[in-house]
């Protein structure tokens, strides 16, 4: 059976394996890799820095999406990719407590697809990478919402 893998849960990397986990079922084998277990929307991390959105509202569990629409979730960050022998590696996951919660691992397959998205660029702007914070997940929205309060 076809392994297709997708390192990314972003808005294109989950859109991704969504549709493919509704179009292939179980005629492939789809996995969705992400570091974090669930994905809020890149455009809402401003209301979530200003304090007026509720992550859990909207955000999406992975693993959920990935039942109903027919793919596999791994929770992990890619580490490596083998294209001789087709693998992607994985360190292990661990809680806000440092214990392990999924091992590092290796996954095989036929297709791979990179989504991990965009990272914002300061442009080298003096004083910028010390005194700015970027908005570009969740965990850093809520900082800068503590900093704010």
């Amino acid at each position: 059976m076809h392994r297709i893998v997708i390192v990314g849960g972003g808005a294109g990397g989950l859109a991704l394996a969504t549709q493919l986990g509704k179009r292939y079922g179980r005629k492939a084998h789809v996995t969705l890799v992400d570091a974090a277990r669930t994905h809020v929307w890149k455009p809402l991390l401003h209301q979530l820095a200003a304090g007026s959105y509720d992550t859990h509202a909207e955000e999406i569990e992975y693993l959920a999406q990935a039942r109903w629409n027919h793919f596999k979730f791994r929770l992990g960050r890619l580490t490596g990719v083998d294209r001789s022998a087709k693998t992607v590696q994985l360190e292990a996951s661990h809680d806000a407590e440092g214990r392990e919660i999924t091992p590092a691992q290796q996954l095989a397959y036929d297709t791979l697809v990179i989504a991990v998205g965009s990272q914002t660029n300061d442009f080298g702007t003096p004083g910028a990478a010390e005194h700015a914070i970027k908005l570009d997940s969740p965990p850093a929205a809520h900082h800068f919402n503590d900093r704010l309060i």
